[in-house]
Parts: structure tokens; sequence; C-alpha cells
């Protein structure tokens, strides 16, 4: 049975059905099969149940901030401050890129939205300071990672959603791991750069006093995580108003930087719509699966093959951990959480890891799918912004972060206070 699906669900993607309506159509197929009861006349009531979920309302309202940044020109002056603080590094603008995502991925919560915004403004300057196009291209894919892990982060919501673990514990947790992913990016593009310069392209010189005029540009995004963030934290809104409260900020931003009219409204509104759209149409069918399977037992026999298993808290780790890396290769992230999480969540945590910690680790093992070939969703994004050249390129360029992204996993097992630490404080 399990055999079954998982072959199944490799066919309906392979010949191209959407995610969202793969999943939808394997809980059809799998109704009949095994199930004496006609479970698929369920489905009305799960997509209602699904979409009536208050806290998911966060996720089209992030989107939408995301993308009053981007249409009203705030996130390319940014980028462009980034660059003047960053460019002095072994790797150039390539800084600029992880750190221009970092502070962006701190307002818009979406990894397609990070890398979508600061890959159209970056990518021109391949050609034009002479970078090493492929570890370029990489560095665009990884920093993208980096809006599921900083809060706030809409993947962050699904856990918490899924699991029943508190969302504001979850972005204190997010905070440090995420800062450290971003350092660890950097590390990398600077040992490749300082190995071969040349992959670094032309220097960027920049005044002190250029450097200090541009922190202007750095205010509205971190105005933004303020008050999204510290509005969650301050107990005044909960993390669905918070967005609500973000994208206010944002609109007024734009509106000082005159950018705010009926066309760029209705471009913010268009692509919103869209997002919001691919996102729920995955969580209903991911839902509808998530029923049939557990209701045919296909969820409490694959738990039992695994908790059989008998073996140890770090085993299970590292068992997890090529799961998800395997999983990553075949399935868009936010299908791959809502179909595991359920059936993953409750065996580690009965093996004593912490579901706090646990929703950070399974995160960033979501960002290394985003980046791993043959369906990385960021490497889709990025190639997309190109005018030409192959998709390898995008994917050998990625190669040295999902390196660092590994690497970060073993941090957290080793040092789990790199998540648990800040949550401690505040709670």
């Amino acid at each position: 049975m399990i055999t079954t699906s998982l072959v199944l669900l490799l066919v309906l993607i392979g010949i191209s059905i959407p995610v969202g309506a793969a999943l939808g159509l394997l809980g059809l197929i799998l109704d009949p099969l095994y199930s004496m009861l006609p479970l698929s006349r369920a489905i009305g009531e799960i997509s209602w149940a699904t979409s009536n979920e208050f806290l998911l309302v966060a996720i089209p309202l992030f989107v939408m901030l995301g993308e009053i940044l981007l249409r009203s020109g705030l996130a390319e002056k940014m980028y462009n401050a980034m660059s003047l603080w960053l460019s002095w590094l072994p790797g150039g603008l390539m800084h600029a890129n992880i750190g221009a995502s970092a502070l962006f991925a701190a307002t818009s919560g979406s990894s397609v939205a990070t890398a979508a915004t600061v890959g159209t403004v970056a990518i021109p300057q391949i050609e034009k300071k002479g970078y090493n196009e492929s570890l370029f291209l990489g560095s665009l894919a990884a920093g993208g990672t980096l809006g599921i892990l900083i809060p706030p982060s809409i993947n962050l919501i699904i856990y918490g959603v899924l699991t029943n673990t508190s969302v504001p514990r979850l972005y204190l947790a997010g905070i440090i791991p995420g800062l450290a992913m971003a350092g660890l990016f950097m590390l990398a593009i600077a040992l490749a750069c300082m190995a071969r310069p040349a992959w670094g392209g032309q220097k960027i010189s920049a005044s002190w006093k250029e450097r200090m005029a541009s922190l202007v540009h750095l205010v509205p995004p971190l105005a933004i995580f303020v008050l999204v963030v510290g509005s969650i934290y301050a107990g005044v809104a909960t993390p669905t108003e918070a967005a609500a409260l973000g994208v206010v900020g944002a609109l007024i931003l734009a509106a000082f930087a005159r950018r705010l009219t009926l066309a760029m409204l209705r471009e913010v509104l268009e692509g919103t719509m869209k997002s919001t759209a691919m996102i729920m149409l995955i969580v209903i069918g991911a839902a509808f699966l998530n029923f049939i399977m557990s209701a045919t037992g296909l969820t409490n026999a694959l738990t039992s093959t695994i908790t059989g298993l008998d073996v140890s808290p770090t085993t299970m780790l590292l068992i997890l951990v090529v799961f998800y890396l395997v999983l990553g290769c075949f399935m868009e992230t936010l299908s791959m959480m809502i179909m595991t999480i359920p059936i993953v969540t409750p065996i580690m945590i009965a093996l004593g890891f912490d579901p706090v910690w646990l929703g950070i680790v399974i995160i960033i093992l979501v960002e290394a799918a985003l980046i791993t070939p043959p369906v990385g969703l960021n490497l889709f994004v990025v190639q997309s912004l190109r005018k030409s050249g192959s998709m390898n390129d995008v994917m050998i360029g990625s190669l040295p972060f999902v390196i660092m992204l590994l690497g970060m996993v073993g941090f957290l097992a080793w040092i789990p206070d790199l998540a648990l630490w800040l949550p401690r404080v505040f709670s």
C-alpha cells in the first residue's frame, strides 16, 4: 500500500500534473482501492475546514506584503544599500544577494517572493561586473530559502497549525538559526572566491559617506519587521493580525515613496491571488490526501513500520535528513510539509525531540529541498528570471549552499540552544 501510493504520486507529478491537483487526485484513487466507504464525499467538509483556519489568513497577507515591497521599488533600494555595505567582501555582490535576501525574508515570509525580488534586481549585475554566473545564481536561489526560516515565515505558520505548536515560539526559534544560515552562505561564497578570485567579479568601491547615506533605504524593511514581529511579542496582535499590520505599514511606505497607484495595487492583488490560490490548492489537496491515508490505515502502517525499527534518536534524525532530501527531489516544499509532518512529528517527539527545535530542523531540510534538483522551486524561480542559459548553471551553483544547510542541521543537533535559547528566555 505504501509503495503503491508513492509510485502513483511520482507518476502523477512526473506527467506534469500540478502538485496540489496531484495530491487530491491521489486521494481519489486510493479511496476506492483501500476503503469500503466512499471517503471522497468528505472532500467538501475537509476543504471548508482547512480554508476556515484563522491562522492561515496570514498567508495571503504575507504574500501581499512582499508584493507591495517589490512593486513599490523599496526592495531595489534595499538591495543597492546592501551592496554598498557588503560588496567589499570576497564575492562582492553575492554577499549583497544573501544580505538583501535575509532582510527581505524578515518582511515577506515567502521563499519564492524573496528569490524573485532579489533576483530581479541582482541578475543584470552578472555580466556587468563579471561574476561567475553559476555561483551568483546559486547564491540567489539559496538566499531565497531564508524566506521560510527568518520570521515572519509562512512555513512556520503551517508547521504550527499542523502540530499545534506556538507560532510566536517558532518565530523566536528561527531568528538565530536564520541569521547563522545567512552567515554560512556568505562563508561559502567567501571561501569559493578566495580559492578562485576571478569568480568574485569587479570590486565595487564605496565611500563611508555613501554607505551612511544608504542606511535610510534599510529602514523600511526593518520597520516592517519590528511592526510585524514586535506586535506579536508585545501581545498586541496575533500572527494573522500582525500580518495585516505589516500590509498597512507597507502601503504607507509605498505612499511615502510615491509609488502607491491603482496600477501598482492591481499588480499587487493579481500576484497575491495567484500565489494564494496555488498555496491553498496544495493545502486542501494535501489535507484530503492525509484524511484518506489516515482513514485507510496507511498513516498508522507507516508509523508502525518506522517505530518498529527500534533505532536510536540520533539514527532516526539521520533517517529524517535523508528522507526529506530524497523527497525534496520530487515534491514541492509546502505539499511535502503538509503530507509528512502529521506522520513524522509524533514519531520524533516520542523519541524525545523538542517540537519547536524539530520545527526549525524540518524547515531547514525543506529549505534544502527548495534548491535540490529536479523540483527545487527556487531553482525554477531564478532560472525564470534569466534571458538565456541552462538550468544546470543554477543547479550546480546551489550545491555549496545545500552542504551549508546540512551543516546547519548538524550544528542544531550539536547545540540545540541555537533554536531553543530565545524561546526559553522570552517564555
